[in-house]
């Protein structure tokens, strides 16, 4: 089998600027603008004495919505180090709003193992809608934990950053197996669904084999497949899934210039974010709002309800819709193409502005436009915007030794371009 990456794949043709800020100053205000609305829904739509962030707020109306999400409280504690580094906030708040969110996460919001259940009640804390005890979004929290352990470097921070971490057992998680499970309820015990394909749950494996406390075996690092796509001649490690897929595990782990015995994931995002553009311009003729300027599909709302679609290969009711998040996520990997497609939403398109930054989704075929705007969906294009123009979440984020600790078990190490080609033979016989 050829290597996933051939040396101009990889190296040259799809590299983005090696160093964080290579853009121009008018994207860069462009980008301030969009972090500091990004902030205000982190900031406003959580609960100032839980800390709990909602999973999702109507922008249209007064939102009264109590579903909170773990996983958006995750980007909101990074969201926090971030506007507290920006000045958005000062440095008193933003350590009061963590040092309370960290505190109810410990203290009070449900557990089981470690683990939190995805769902809860924004004021309470309450379990809701019988969730699951999540291990990726419980690995999204953690993101956020460490992040602030990081940041702040604050005595009460960072001990109760210590316990939140510590105490998940993901030893029991994988008690039976080195694929985890999604998750576990009371009511039915383990789901039966496994983290088993290449997805965002690479930031999951990382965190518990860089654990301390309850170690995953470094196994579970080898045990989930990494299928290789081919799309107009580019290959890259994919799976049947969304966009968003390739861009989670990398707003906080920081995989540039770095590979495992297997690919450089970075440029693996790169790859699959350039293959999702052109899929979409090539929908151009069916759906005609697709362009170079315009493109970007994942997870997200519709007209028909919440939708899981992309490709390639196309999967969902494909309409036309667009999601910034799809770009906006995609910052990093892709910086003018997706500056590009969020500048002409921002120009031409005023329906998908609002208070919060853009709305989760619109259609200008239809000219439907979302009431709601998401918390993971604003977290990721907040987060990538900032690794973009800085490196800041990469940088403090890695500074933890359970992530320098989970890449080394993984066997993550520097490569330069002509490695590439010495490691082919060892790629061929991995995959």
């Amino acid at each position: 089998m050829p290597p996933l990456f051939t040396l101009e794949q990889g190296t040259q043709k799809h590299a983005p600027p090696s160093t964080p800020g290579a853009i121009s100053s008018r994207d860069d205000q462009f980008l301030e603008d969009l972090e500091r609305t990004n902030f205000l829904f982190f900031w406003e739509q959580a609960s100032p004495q839980t800390g709990l962030v909602k999973d999702r707020a109507n922008v249209r109306s007064n939102d009264t919505s109590v579903a909170a999400s773990i996983a958006a409280t995750g980007f909101g504690l990074t969201a926090i180090c971030i506007a507290q580094k920006r000045g958005y906030v000062s440095y008193a708040d933003a350590r009061l709003r963590v040092l309370r969110t960290l505190s109810f996460l410990w203290h009070k919001l449900p557990t089981h193992r470690g683990f939190f259940y995805h769902f809860a009640n924004v004021n309470t804390g309450e379990r809701i809608w019988d969730s699951e005890a999540s291990s990726v979004d419980t690995a999204i929290l953690l993101c956020g934990v460490l992040t602030c352990k990081q940041h702040f470097e604050d005595k009460d921070i960072r001990e109760l950053s210590h316990a939140i971490f510590d105490r998940v057992d993901w030893t029991w998680l994988s008690e039976d197996t080195t694929l985890l499970s999604h998750g576990w309820t009371p009511e039915l015990g383990f789901i039966p669904s496994r983290w088993d394909f290449y997805s965002e749950l690479m930031m999951m494996y990382l965190l518990g084999m860089g654990s301390a406390s309850h170690p995953l075996h470094s196994d579970a690092w080898f045990a989930w497949k990494r299928l290789i796509f081919e799309y107009d001649g580019l290959r890259y490690v994919g799976s049947f899934a969304p966009l968003f897929v390739h861009q989670y595990s990398q707003a906080w782990f920081d995989f540039r210039n770095k590979r495992d015995r297997y690919a450089d994931y970075f440029i693996n995002s790169v790859i699959a974010t350039d293959v999702h553009r052109r899929f979409c311009v090539e929908l151009h003729e069916q759906f005609p709002d697709y362009s170079n300027a315009l493109w970007g599909i994942t997870a997200s709302d519709s007209t028909h309800g919440y939708v899981v679609w992309g490709g390639p290969p196309a999967m969902g009711p494909i309409d036309g819709t667009v999601v910034p998040s799809a770009s906006g996520g995609s910052l990093p990997f892709l910086p003018d193409a997706t500056l590009r497609v969020l500048h002409t939403i921002y120009d031409h398109f005023p329906g998908a502005r609002c208070r919060y930054g853009f709305v989760n989704a619109f259609n200008p075929l239809t000219g439907w436009y979302d009431t709601d705007v998401i918390g993971i969906d604003t977290g990721i294009t907040m987060l990538m915007a900032e690794n973009l123009r800085s490196g800041f979440v990469w940088e403090t984020f890695m500074k933890n030794p359970e992530a320098q600790r989970g890449m080394a078990i993984a066997g993550f190490k520097p490569y330069t371009a002509q490695s590439v080609l010495l490691d082919a033979h060892q790629t061929r016989q991995n995959f």
